[in-house]
């Protein structure tokens, strides 16, 4: 897929920020869980519908969009009364990978470039996937937003990432699959900046972003590929 002239150019990137649910892992996993698993133990929790109870966490969800909270587990855990992570846990056999996202990880790790993973996921869920598919393994770093005070959304997220990964933001390039954390990266300085639009395996792209866009992260590694070949024998 071609992205009208914003391909990046690798010869002008040095670090690779890759977000995780909807980037690198299906998000489909996350969506089943948060639309349908915990409203539903809630119901049963409480004696309510599954309607009542999407009513009830309708007001949580949105007094909480964009900060810590919303995708903190002990959070929700005390706002729902239930024990969210093992929840998580019991179903984890739906967490997976998204189409060749592992083998372009790969790819930029073996171009001599830096590959980090940057989530606002919480440690505990993280955990859980890491657990269940050796995610850490794949990247030189792993950092979560409660690590680091802030979510991706925030200002103060990357100005605290910068200062643990001293990256340089002109030659560095983000993916993410959520808009407010892509205009977010934006406005910090990073150069690179690129929308996933299917960051769920079975269901269709979303709607172009206002930044350039692809369907998966794999459509990114066009230029490596170039880069690889333009390579003298024996480099």
């Amino acid at each position: 897929m071609k992205l009208n002239g914003h391909s990046p150019d690798w010869s002008a990137i040095d670090t690779v920020l890759l977000d995780m649910d909807g980037t690198v892992l299906d998000l489909g996993c996350d969506i089943h869980f948060w639309q349908q698993v915990l409203p539903r133990r809630y119901a049963e929790s409480n004696g309510i519908s599954v309607d009542e109870a999407h009513r009830r966490m309708r007001p949580i969800h949105e007094a909480t969009r964009g900060t810590l909270e919303w995708y903190c587990v002990d959070y929700w855990s005390r706002a729902l009364a239930l024990d969210v992570v093992a929840l998580k846990r019991a179903t984890r056999h739906r967490i997976a990978w998204l189409p060749e996202s592992r083998a372009f990880v790969a790819r930029v790790r073996a171009s001599g470039r830096r590959v980090v993973l940057v989530t606002n996921a919480h440690p505990e869920i993280l955990a859980i996937k890491d657990a269940h598919l050796g995610v850490r393994r794949h990247f030189d770093a792993v950092y979560s937003a409660h690590e680091l005070g802030a979510p991706k959304e925030l200002a103060q997220y990357w100005e605290h990432l910068e200062a643990r990964e001293s990256f340089d933001r002109g030659r560095t390039l983000f993916a993410d699959d959520t808009v407010p954390v892509l205009e977010s990266a934006r406005r910090h300085g990073i150069r690179w900046v690129y929308a996933i639009r299917k960051p769920v395996r079975h269901a269709p792209p979303r709607a172009p972003a206002e930044v350039p866009g692809v369907d998966s992260v794999h459509e990114l590694a066009a230029g490596l590929d170039r880069e690889r070949a333009a390579q003298p024998p024996g480099a």
